[in-house]
């Protein structure tokens, strides 16, 4: 064949074989694509895809077996406490985590199905696995494209409460493993619980009560279903659907996803179509900081975590630190005894009468000042407000509860209360009550103690023939170390432990007459309401419930046993109203313009180098302790009182008449109603109210020396202005750190009459 010829064939599509060549066996054409053939055969390949489908189950079920539901992780587990007001309005919120875990009986059953609508709408019917959603999520984790959604909501409480948020394929294994475990395990309502209450919602809160709190400012028992269907719609994007921080389109979608949500409801039969025509967006509320410890609410936290404890480890046999563990950060809610407005009203007469006065700038002396109360409800021994200091994060520790300062003058009346309830008698055998006649000089030793003890009067005034009542309105310390040493001390201690001071460990020895061991304002108003609940202990609680996931703590009774006769506290009370009316607290508390006649019985106190200043009062429905301490803010140990707020050099001082029962006025008569004291007693102030003691009887003893006068003390009450001086020649004392003293047997601290208008020996120590 020519050229022309062979040009002709390729045209025709044929070819013509180059001339010489030969074919070789297995060289090309058919015989190749053959072996390709038998290679990848579909008997080969199918076996392939269920050698590896068999492989695969193999080693899910491998892994069935061998992943275990495991403990829920810490973070899942850990929750804010709660703490409230009497009312139910939040106080403050501690912990790591805002987090409050709810039963969820305690959810409304709308809400509980716009959280199925949502996420899962199968979830009553599925095992508890979405097998596309987790493929889709494997291959999207494997491929680097982040992350991928499409679990089950019983997944989603297993990503949550047991595993983390990490994105590996181990940990969509094991999600998927556990949520088929979990799903045969527990009820789809603890599931659906775990779920909503593991999940976070933004605006830093986790759970739906946390939630319901930060969007709506309502518990979520509270919400309704347009807006549990909000909430259920926050958890696919909860930054990007804040509505408070939403974009115009985050706004829009935001709306999208909870008309999908509701639509999904009435898709189900969960929710009427005519009801969800007319539901309209429910626009949350502005965000707010979650409350926290400041001003007093750390105090108020402090106490009420105490108390808890307190219990737990009774009813549970715990240790401290098991308590504390069990309390702190556990998901409790607590309710206080705490009045809102009362807790107002204190916090406003502690600034207005003294803390605006303080300027350390100008005063180093007005740096240590530091005041402290409690105010309870002596029927019910509830505390109804309390103030610990200026700030709790200026000053950790309470003033409220603190027991290192001595209360003086306000331990007075128990010494009385243990006379009239041991029936007790004078050296000559004549019965103690209000208007028995003691010698009052100053100075004056005591008699029938193996205890040498003779305090000096304020300014060793002596008093001579005067009643009890009239020594309780002038606070006479020479009658009231003879009263102890008469009643007993054995017995004068035991009467105070009983009306609720702390005397374990105190020496029975006259100085303690004084008032020389530590105290604190809440122990003193506990004491002071037995006395007001007509000699029924009253105990005081801050708690007025605690609660955690539906199981309750039953705290005790604040109100007790009778631990004195009635009559014994009445008459006491009675005695006390003298005090105000014609004692050292008249010009702040009898005749404050806001009494408007309301009975009040009280005492004050001044306390060894005008160290600490006390009054304690009460009216028939409220006891208030007020106390005020000198504490060197950079050693911390007790330093006088005296030159704060500016007083001029002189004789002026600090004391219990002042600032203390300034306060409690100012608190007390703006928050108390005008029913008199309800007593059952013959004697006393408030029966018998007298200025001069009667002289048919003889004085209880006669001093060794001259023999006590006839004079009457005067009627006129001494003067507590704020505007008294203390003299600056002595520098300012210091005691030991804080700690409950125990009495001294010489050198005690010596009580006075509080007249601002007559200066002091360096060596008087005032104890009013």
């Amino acid at each position: 064949m020519g050229r022309a010829e062979d040009r002709r064939a390729r045209q025709r599509g044929g070819h013509r074989a180059a001339p010489g060549r030969r074919s070789e066996p297995g060289a090309g054409g058919g015989s190749g694509r053959s072996g390709i053939r038998r290679l990848f055969t579909w008997r080969k390949i199918l076996g392939t895809i269920l050698g590896a489908c068999l492989l695969g189950i193999c080693s899910f079920i491998v892994l069935y077996l061998v992943v275990d539901v495991p403990e829920g992780n810490a973070a899942a587990k850990s929750q804010s406490n709660v703490y409230k007001y009497s009312d139910g309005s939040i106080l403050a919120r501690k912990g790591t985590v805002n987090r409050e875990i709810v039963d969820l009986s305690k959810v409304p059953k709308p809400v509980q199905l716009s959280f199925v609508a949502a996420e899962n709408k199968t979830f009553y019917k599925d095992a508890g696995v979405d097998l596309k959603g987790t493929a889709r999520g494997l291959l999207t984790t494997l491929s680097g494209r982040g992350k991928a959604g499409g679990s089950t909501i019983t997944q989603q409480y297993v990503k949550n409460y047991y595993l983390n948020q990490d994105q590996t394929v181990s940990r969509k294994l094991k999600e998927l493993v556990i949520a088929l475990k979990v799903d045969r395990q527990q009820s789809k309502s603890d599931i659906l619980a775990g779920y909503i209450n593991t999940s976070y919602y933004g605006r830093g809160a986790y759970g739906i009560q946390a939630a319901a709190q930060a969007y709506y400012h309502v518990d979520a028992q509270d919400l309704d279903v347009q807006q549990g269907a909000y909430l259920a719609a926050l958890l696919q994007a909860p930054s990007q659907y804040d509505w408070a921080a939403a974009s115009a389109t985050g706004k829009r979608l935001v709306k999208n996803r909870w008309n999908y949500v509701l639509d999904n409801m009435v898709e189900e039969g969960w929710l009427p179509k005519a009801e969800r025509d007319a539901m309209k967006f429910p626009v949350p509320k502005e965000p707010k900081g979650a409350p926290g410890l400041e001003g007093q609410k750390g105090y108020l936290v402090e106490l009420a975590n105490k108390q808890l404890e307190k219990q737990l480890m009774r009813q549970q046999d715990l240790t401290q630190s098991q308590a504390e563990a069990a309390v702190l950060d556990q998901g409790w809610t607590i309710t206080l005894n705490v009045d809102k407005k009362k807790q107002r009203q204190l916090e406003q007469a502690v600034r207005g009468q003294l803390t605006s006065k303080l300027d350390p700038k100008q005063r180093k002396v007005d740096g240590s000042v530091q005041a402290g109360a409690v105010s309870v409800d002596p029927k019910t021994g509830g505390i109804v407000a309390l103030y610990g200091g200026q700030d709790y994060y200026d000053h950790y520790t309470s003033n409220a509860t603190r027991a290192d300062f001595q209360p003086a003058s306000t331990f007075k009346p128990l010494i009385l209360a243990a006379g009239l309830e041991e029936s007790a008698t004078t050296q000559d055998g004549r019965p103690i009550n209000p208007n028995t006649i003691y010698d009052g000089t100053s100075r004056r030793p005591v008699q029938g103690s193996a205890i040498g003890f003779a305090p000096p009067n304020e300014d060793d005034h002596d008093y001579g023939r005067i009643n009890v009542q009239t020594a309780m309105n002038k606070s006479v310390n020479s009658v009231f170390a003879q009263m102890g040493v008469d009643v007993g001390m054995k017995n004068v201690l035991g009467v105070a432990g009983d009306l609720g001071m702390e005397t374990k460990g105190l020496q029975a020895v006259p100085a303690q007459t004084l008032g020389t061991m530590g105290a604190s304002p809440l122990e003193m108003a506990g004491v002071y309401a037995t006395l007001d609940n007509h000699g029924r202990k009253v105990t005081p609680s801050i708690i007025k419930s605690a609660e955690k996931q539906n199981t309750s703590v039953d705290m005790p009774d604040p109100i007790g046993d009778q631990v004195i006769s009635r009559n014994a506290a009445d008459t006491v009370t009675s005695v006390l109203t003298g005090v105000v009316d014609d004692g050292t607290a008249r010009e702040s508390v009898a005749n404050n313009p806001l009494r408007d006649g309301q009975q009040v019985a009280g005492k004050t106190g001044t306390s060894d180098e005008n160290r600490s200043a006390w009054f304690t009062g009460y009216t028939p429905d409220l006891v208030t302790s007020v106390g005020l301490f000198g504490e060197d803010p950079k050693t911390n140990h007790h330093t006088s009182l005296r030159g704060a707020t500016g007083l001029i050099p002189g004789s002026g001082r600090i004391n219990g008449g002042g600032y203390p029962a300034q306060i409690w006025a100012a608190y007390t008569f703006g928050v108390t109603g005008g029913a008199p004291f309800d007593l059952e007693t013959t004697q006393g102030a408030a029966v018998q109210p007298t200025d001069t003691p009667t002289t048919s009887a003889p004085p209880s003893d006669t001093p060794t020396s001259e023999p006590p006068t006839s004079e009457a003390p005067t009627s006129e009450a001494p003067s507590e202005s704020a505007t008294q001086s203390p003299s600056t020649s002595a520098p300012p004392s210091q005691s030991s750190p804080p700690g409950r003293p125990t009495a001294p047997t010489t050198s005690p601290t010596l009580d006075v009459t509080e007249n601002p208008l007559r200066p002091k020996s360096k060596t008087q120590e005032e104890q009013q």
